[in-house]
């Protein structure tokens, strides 16, 4: 009768050190919201291939966005300078998704593109490009002149709820998932 006593208490303490760890090790599942650039470390590219060349990415002028189940969108400004003038003025930066979002109207589906804000007759716009650098679509951008100190790239929430101000600078769009 002991000895089964004693039985039970060593595989119940053999049990309890096998379960224990597995749950430390269980990850927490990570909190949606706005990612910063030490957030993105670990899962954005150093070097990304744009146009037929590779670009470094500048972390330190990152940001993204983690959605509630957990797919992300993350946007790094590039140093294009191997780039010709008409590409440099139009690839300022590397978005990278892996969900639909909308920008004005115009959905992007999951991938990678380049991305910048340029100068038109209306105002500023923001230009979205395929990896070939071919335009997909061009939205109108804000210029945000009230903003105390810009910075090169960031993102925060917008107006609506599950919306978000894409700022390189002053300039700015917003977008938000795509149904």
């Amino acid at each position: 009768m002991k000895s089964n006593r004693v039985i039970g208490v060593v595989c119940a303490l053999l049990l309890s050190v096998a379960v224990v760890p597995a749950f430390a090790k269980a990850k927490v599942a990570p909190k949606p919201g706005i990612l910063h650039s030490t957030d993105l470390k670990t899962v954005l590219p150093g070097r990304v291939f744009f146009r037929g060349l590779s670009a470094t990415t500048q972390l330190r002028n990152s940001g993204g966005v983690r959605f509630a189940d957990g797919l992300m969108t993350m946007v790094a400004l590039v140093d294009n300078g191997g780039y010709s003038n008409g590409i440099q003025q139009k690839y300022q930066a590397y978005l990278l998704t892996e969900v639909k979002l909308d920008f004005g109207g115009h959905v992007l589906v999951p991938g990678a593109y380049g991305v910048g804000f340029v100068p038109s007759g209306m105002g500023m716009q923001f230009v979205v490009m395929n990896l070939a650098a071919q335009d997909q679509f061009y939205t109108a951008a804000g210029h945000d002149l009230r903003m105390h100190r810009p910075v090169p790239l960031q993102i925060v929430p917008a107006r609506e709820a599950g919306e978000y101000k894409l700022y390189f600078g002053r300039n700015n769009v917003v977008f938000g998932r795509a149904k």
